[in-house]
Order: C-alpha cells, then sequence, then structure tokens
C-alpha cells in the first residue's frame, strides 16, 4: 500500500503540473486502465458450524489484501451524469484464521491457534451510474451509485504455517492438526450487492487522463466446508468481505 500510495501522489503531481481543459460532452466514451488494490474492511467470518471446530471454538477468518489489474468504462449519458462499467482481472487473496482451542485430543493442548487456511481469487464486476460534479474543468470529480457482482475462482483449502500462541508448529504436529479439523475442501459462493464509488480525472493531454477511483462493495459470500467432520458440504458462516477498492488508471477520452 506505501507504493501505491505513492504512486497516487506522483500521478497527481504530474495531472496538476501538466493539465489541460477537457470537457465530457453527451456521447463521450472514457477507457480507463491501470492498477487496483482490493482492501477487506474488516473481520470476515460472521455465523459459525454448529459442533465443528470453527463453530466450537468461535473462530475468526480475515480475507488479506489483493492487487491486480483494473479496467473500466464511462460513457457520458449527458455532462453530468454517466454508466460506467467496472472489471478487473482476478485479484489473489490469502485467507486466515484465528481460533482459541480448548485442547484437540492427541493434538495440541488449550492455546490461541492461528494460521493460513487458503487462498481465493474474486473479480468483482460492477455497474453504476455516476454524477460529474464539474464536467468542463481540468479537474472532474465525480461520484457513483449501481451494482457489484463478485465471483470467486481458485478457492483452495491449504492450511499452513500453523502457531500455536505465537510458536510454529512443527511439520509432524501440523499434519495431525489439519487431520483433525476433517476439512476437505472450501467453498465461497457468489455475490451480489451495492457498489459506490468517489473519484475523479485529471487532464494531461487533449484526450488522456490521469484517474484515481475509490469504491466501496457490499461483498457477503456464504463460506462452505466438505469432509470427514460434515455432512456433505456444510455451511459454516458469512464472509463479510465489504472491501474498499483503490485503483490509479490511465485514460483516453474518444
Amino acid at each position: 500500500m506505501k507504493i501505491f500510495k505513492q504512486w497516487l501522489v506522483a500521478a497527481g503531481l504530474l495531472a496538476l503540473a501538466t493539465s489541460s481543459a477537457i470537457a465530457y460532452e453527451p456521447g463521450t466514451f472514457i477507457l480507463r486502465g491501470g492498477v487496483g488494490t482490493l482492501a477487506p474492511s474488516g473481520k470476515a467470518l460472521s455465523g459459525t458450524v454448529e459442533d465443528e471446530f470453527f463453530g466450537e471454538f468461535g473462530a475468526s477468518l480475515d480475507v488479506e489484501d489483493g492487487t491486480g489489474m483494473t479496467l473500466n468504462g464511462t460513457y457520458m449519458i449527458s455532462q453530468n451524469w454517466a454508466f460506467d462499467v467496472f472489471a478487473a482481472l482476478p485479484m489473489k487473496h490469502d485467507i486466515l484464521f484465528d481460533f482459541e482451542a480448548f485442547g484437540i485430543p492427541d493434538v495440541i493442548e488449550a492455546g490461541q491457534v492461528k494460521g493460513n487456511l487458503g487462498d481465493m481469487k474474486q473479480m468483482p464486476p460492477t455497474v453504476s451510474f455516476q454524477y460529474h460534479f464539474a464536467p468542463d474543468r481540468d479537474f472532474q470529480p465525480y461520484f457513483g451509485l449501481g451494482l457489484n457482482w463478485t465471483t470467486f475462482s481458485s478457492v483452495s483449502y491449504d492450511p499452513s504455517k500453523i502457531k500455536v500462541n505465537g510458536v510454529a508448529m512443527d511439520a509432524a504436529t501440523q499434519t495431525e492438526f489439519i487431520d483433525a479439523l476433517g476439512i476437505d475442501k472450501m467453498y465461497i459462493d457468489d455475490s451480489f450487492g451495492v457498489a459506490a464509488q468517489l473519484g475523479g480525472d485529471w487532464a494531461i493531454g487533449d484526450r488522456t487522463v490521469v484517474n484515481f477511483d475509490v469504491r466501496y462493495m457490499d461483498i457477503d459470500s456464504d463460506l462452505a466446508f466438505s469432509g470427514d467432520t460434515f455432512d456433505g458440504k456444510e455451511k459454516a458462516g458469512t464472509l463479510d468481505i465489504d472491501p474498499w477498492v483503490y485503483s490509479l488508471n490511465l485514460g483516453y477520452r474518444f
């Protein structure tokens, strides 16, 4: 994130130094591409599986940040109103777990257990209606509101780097612990929710712009497991990801 913020400052200084007037007339199309970071806003798991390890011991899951390439296109319906479509290449996120174990027979005594649960990729296509506050200025801020549909892929259950009370498990104990959990596979369902955005374009040429965009997405997905300790595919709770998406882009208007 530190490097990302440095890019943002550099882009802003460049835009201010080289700005030229642009006007978004009805029918104008702006295509932007760049890099974005999807940062979940907090602890991810709500709800638990009855009588299983991740429910019995009050586990929490945390989805880590992911970074990838972003693309969005905006069509100006009028000087102020526009329709925007946002897409991104699938962003990879590690999923961490943290729970209080009261003793797992033949594996560990009581203690705070933390580690990597696995990882997944998500792609958050979003459509929005935007309002452009100053369509004839060098700097053109806008606000948008719309809908997001997030799809998950490459969901991998692969526990690793497990620690008990801050001390790393040895390889043999970690293998026994993973076997004791009795989980074979993890599932994450698609999500549909609202999305909001705030951003702006800075002109750096007659048709080119530097763009910074911040989006909030309501992403709540069912999390499920299957394995020896589950009755088929069993829901474990809801992943409340609800991320902020920060993207820095270069754009061209047609």
